[in-house]
């Protein structure tokens, strides 16, 4: 069952038993013991899941974490078929995931404003309604300290060409990197997330296996 206060308050919700559905494979490319998430899990190896190998997303977004308690590195999962880990991080960190939930996308409208400095001071980026591959081609090459959600629901990355280190930005203000999970206050390429209630044309597809 999906929880409830992860059902987005939008008239144009899709029918049906839950918003949120994604498939865990303790082994890669879809093989060995799954599970199946419809909600919030923030201990997986509590819930009976000894590796994720590999994840079928059938409903979503979702983010999931490197650490239990939706703690350490972020990954965002869209609608789509991720065959192993390579396919949802390219930071080679960790391969783990111990935690999962799903992210809420009522928004049609997206519009970002990102900051050198803490508490939302210095020079900044604004991004309407638009995926921004490089800060630099568009003349912003400071450090991102601090970030307002005013719309829409984003994904930054650490490099250009959303690579490295993810970070969750959903509505609401993030005073300095560090509530948005990032150890050093570097962003350089920002995405809209979307589904297909909002967008028919679904969702980013990332290039499995590229360096």
């Amino acid at each position: 069952m999906a929880t409830d206060h992860q059902n987005p308050a939008s008239k144009q919700q899709q029918p049906g038993t839950s918003a949120f559905k994604l498939i865990i494979y303790e082994q890669e490319n879809f093989q060995g013991p799954c599970h199946e998430l419809t909600g919030p899990c923030n201990n997986l190896q509590e819930a009976g899941v000894e590796k994720v190998g590999s994840i079928l997303v059938l409903c979503g977004p979702w983010v999931g974490y490197e650490q239990a308690n939706c703690k350490g590195e972020q990954y965002v999962f869209e609608k789509g078929e991720y065959p192993r880990w390579d396919s949802w991080t390219n930071s080679r960190r960790s391969d783990n995931i111990f935690a999962f939930r799903p992210i809420k996308v009522d928004s049609q409208e997206h519009k970002i404003v990102l900051y050198e400095n803490p508490s939302f001071a210095g020079k900044k980026i604004e991004i309407i309604d638009d995926d921004v591959p490089s800060f630099h081609a568009h003349g912003y090459q400071e450090k991102v300290s601090s970030v307002r959600v005013q719309s829409g629901t984003w994904v930054g990355y650490q490099y250009p060409g959303y690579r490295g280190y993810q970070y969750l930005f959903e509505k609401g203000e993030y005073k300095d990197s560090a509530e948005f999970g990032a150890q050093f206050p570097q962003i350089q390429s920002v995405r809209r997330i979307r589904d297909m209630q909002w967008h028919q044309r679904g969702a980013f597809h990332p290039v499995a296996g590229a360096n």
